[in-house]
């Protein structure tokens, strides 16, 4: 799956990161057992995130009865079956969150709206620090389609993920697109696809910069708690900002 380049950065790595987990939510809307084109895409960045030596984890949210609404748990509001919570405990235990989607009319799937409305679910639970829970976490995005939309999909995700508390670094997003209209899927014989140079960059540099990024926060003990804190806030903290003198 990987190329020599590949290979040679995985080989050469400096960097010890076992004992970091990865979660990839495939918001194809393929249940397990069909092909799904957008998991094509998401076994190369799992390849080197395994080499070295991170657990990852790839489930489609699509097998899954995941209720409506933007509760953590939607039992306790009407609902009979919400298996959200399994979910997102895989989500809490992940220090890096790549949501992945194919494209449909040229926006995410969706099955990935839901997931990003029950993301937010749990958007206003806090840390141990008064922090929100999902600081010190990283996040990105693979997109594949045969339409425009690339850019756009990963414009959504990943505003929506840095608004939930994930930290967003560089080149986060990485993306196929086959011809436009009709045609063959990233996996499909004759596509191009995992062969595709710019599609394969920006794929393996998305993958390092998580992992480069959860390291530094794992290092650094997560986002600093100053100034970010709800729990105090709420308590009549400021942090040090003097109230605006309107006179």
């Amino acid at each position: 799956m990987l190329n020599e380049l590949q290979e040679k950065a995985c080989a050469d790595s400096p960097w010890d990161f076992s004992g970091f987990k990865a979660l990839f939510l495939n918001c194809t809307l393929k249940r397990t057992g069909e092909l799904s084109h957008t998991e094509g895409l998401i076994r190369m960045s799992k390849e080197i995130m395994e080499r070295l030596g991170v657990t990852v984890d790839v489930l489609r949210p699509v097998d899954y009865a995941i209720a409506e609404g933007v509760y953590p748990d939607m039992t306790e509001h009407g609902w009979e079956r919400d298996d959200w919570p399994e979910i997102s405990e895989k989500v809490m235990a992940a220090d890096i969150l790549v949501v992945t989607t194919p494209i449909w009319l040229g926006d995410k799937s969706s099955v990935c709206t839901r997931v990003i409305e029950r993301l937010y679910s749990s958007s206003g639970e806090l840390n141990e620090h008064g922090q929100y829970a999902y600081y010190g976490r990283v996040g990105g995005c693979l997109i594949t389609g045969n339409e425009d939309g690339a850019k756009h999909c990963a414009m959504n995700i990943l505003y929506s993920l840095q608004h939930l508390g994930y930290v967003i670094p560089p080149q986060a997003d990485a993306a196929w697109l086959g011809e436009a209209g009709p045609g063959p899927s990233y996996l499909d014989p004759g596509s191009g696809g995992p062969e595709n140079d710019f599609t394969n960059r920006n794929t393996t540099f998305m993958t390092w910069n998580l992992l480069h990024l959860a390291r530094l926060l794992r290092e650094a003990g997560g986002i600093p708690a100053h100034g970010n804190q709800r729990s105090l806030w709420e308590a009549g903290c400021r942090f040090d900002a003097a109230n605006p003198d309107y006179r």
